[in-house]
């Protein structure tokens, strides 16, 4: 990160790097694979001191979903475990959010990119609904403090901040509650 890179470049370099992280799936804690029963987790698994960039384990139970929702950093997900389905939206000409494309199915070992410049309004849900799903997700910031939007059909948009699930470990980012 210390090194001037164009997006491209440095989504590439860490694609590799993510890639060989969830080709084995014997690492990750269990306290940090553990679902909730209403919503999905977002557990920090590492943040750069300076904030630029996070490293995130995403766990899914049965059936669960996002809203729609953008990032506005770039970011890779690695499937780990499980299976998600993601579906990408843009903005039709009356300006409402459409579904862009058919929807990706993400399998393990399989890493995928997310960006604005990519493409950065999706909706992501865990493609089971009788098991756990985790993916492993690096973004270009601290991804829990960045104030982000999700997204109605009609395009209208809320903003957000995702915070941690992490209960056990200082979260000195977890800006969630801010309200400007």
């Amino acid at each position: 990160m210390d090194h001037d890179a164009s997006e491209a470049e440095r989504l590439a370099a860490v694609r590799g790097h993510l890639a060989r992280l969830v080709a084995r799936d014997d690492w990750l804690p269990e306290e940090l694979a553990q679902p909730h029963p209403q919503h999905y987790r977002q557990y920090l698994l590492h943040a750069d001191p300076l904030e630029r960039f996070s490293v995130v384990s995403f766990v899914w139970g049965p059936g669960q979903r996002t809203p729609v929702h953008d990032h506005t950093v770039w970011g890779l997900i690695g499937m780990l475990r499980g299976e998600e389905i993601a579906q990408n939206f843009a903005y039709d000409a009356a300006g409402c959010l459409v579904p862009a494309g058919p929807a990706q199915r993400l399998h393990p070992g399989e890493v995928e990119a997310v960006s604005p410049t990519l493409g950065d309004i999706h909706q992501v849900s865990n493609a089971f609904d009788d098991r756990t799903s985790i993916s492993i997700h690096v973004y270009g910031a601290n991804i829990g403090a960045v104030h982000r939007w999700v997204y109605a059909p009609d395009g209208t948009r809320k903003p957000f901040v995702s915070g941690y699930s992490n209960t056990w470990v200082p979260n000195l980012w977890d800006r969630s509650k801010e309200t400007t």
